[in-house]
């Protein structure tokens, strides 16, 4: 059984990242600190939470071409594409930080006569988020930033194809002041991933991957009532119509389909054409 993390360049088979797998007391340790820590954290202002990773997308976007370029020296993707990563983790965390006040506002369910009533949003106390390499940054900032901002603590396992990213996390958010133990990482083998998440002190688990790996992970987490929120591969089509303009659709599809070498959660996968615009759309 392997024994750490190592993660080979696709460009050349070398060997550009060497990490040792977590060990069980190592998990636990984690996991102590993210409860302690989160016990503080969900009583700290939403307006200073969002101060918090406001800087950290700052100290992000400042470095943008270094992690550019761990992206492509660990995952393969054309230099020219990989600061488009950055691009799209800002916006999204931007956008994330800016709805949190009416995202986590108490709900009114109206009148009733004799009650004072709401609906209050609570944290769910600690939060693993198992993220992909595919789109490292693109895919984790949706449940990283939300679960922080929400008052929860993260625990990130990031892929092994891409496991400088989680700790680019660590760095960024522990410069822009987040407490320590809010947000960690673990370099995890998948049984190593299977036992993290059965853990009594892990709340929810945000998986972003393969089919095959949204069934284990429902495997593991059959036997407890925890809540997982599993974004999944897909068999995504495209119809061309018989009055598509032939020129747009070949150039969108080609780009939806060869994107990212075709690695994405929505690449264009398979094709139906009209029978009337087939031949010129082949050709």
């Amino acid at each position: 059984m392997e024994s750490m993390v190592r993660t080979l360049s696709p460009f050349d088979g070398r060997v550009v990242v060497e990490r040792p797998f977590a060990t069980a007391e190592e998990q636990a340790t984690c996991l102590a600190q993210a409860q302690a820590a989160q016990a503080q954290w969900q009583q700290t202002p939403l307006a200073t939470r969002q101060e918090i990773l406001s800087r950290a997308v700052d100290l992000m976007v400042a470095q943008k071409d270094e992690i550019a370029a761990e992206i492509t020296l660990q995952m393969g993707r054309p230099l020219s594409q990989s600061p488009g990563e950055v691009n799209g983790f800002e916006e999204r965390a931007r956008h994330l930080i800016a709805i949190a006040d009416s995202a986590l506002a108490k709900v009114d369910p109206g009148p009733k006569t004799g009650f004072e009533r709401w609906i209050e949003r609570v944290p769910l106390g600690v939060v693993v988020v198992i993220a992909p390499w595919n789109f490292p940054y693109l895919t984790s900032v949706n449940a990283v930033w939300t679960a922080l901002l929400a008052g929860n603590a993260v625990i990130l396992k990031h892929s092994p194809q891409t496991p400088l990213c989680a700790e680019r996390y660590a760095q960024v958010l522990h410069e822009a002041g987040l407490p320590e133990g809010v947000c960690q990482f673990l370099h995890l083998s998948p049984e190593g991933t299977s036992a993290l998440v059965q853990r009594p002190e892990v709340d929810f688990v945000a998986f972003t991957g393969s089919v095959e790996g949204g069934h284990a992970i429902t495997e593991a987490l059959a036997s407890s009532f925890k809540g997982c929120g599993l974004e999944l591969g897909g068999k995504d089509p495209a119809y061309v119509r018989a009055d598509a303009d032939l020129t747009q659709a070949v150039e969108t599809l080609v780009d939806g389909a060869c994107f990212n070498s075709g690695q994405s959660c929505c690449s264009i996968e398979r094709i139906y054409v009209h029978e009337s615009q087939f031949e010129a759309f082949v050709e």
